[in-house]
């Protein structure tokens, strides 16, 4: 079952002639000055969500980092 969904999978994704035709009707479609815009849009779209999932990362780590402290220096305290 689950080698006949993998199949299904590789048949329907486009091939090399397939994504040359989505090219040229997004070219078509937004025409060759909005597509560097639209790239830029993108670009900081991914910058802005790295740079968030960054900090989400670095206070976790913090957070960590500080209840470790704490645990460490009320047990060296408690001695």
């Amino acid at each position: 079952m689950l080698l006949s969904n993998v199949n299904l999978l590789f048949i329907s994704m486009p091939g090399g002639s397939e994504w040359l035709l989505i090219v040229l009707a997004v070219l078509v479609l937004f025409g060759g000055r909005k597509i560097p815009e639209f790239m830029r849009g993108i670009g900081r779209g991914i910058r802005e969500f790295n740079d968030a999932k960054n900090n989400v990362k670095k206070e976790i780590e913090d957070g960590i980092n500080e209840k470790d402290t704490k645990q460490a220096s009320s047990t060296t305290s408690a001695h």
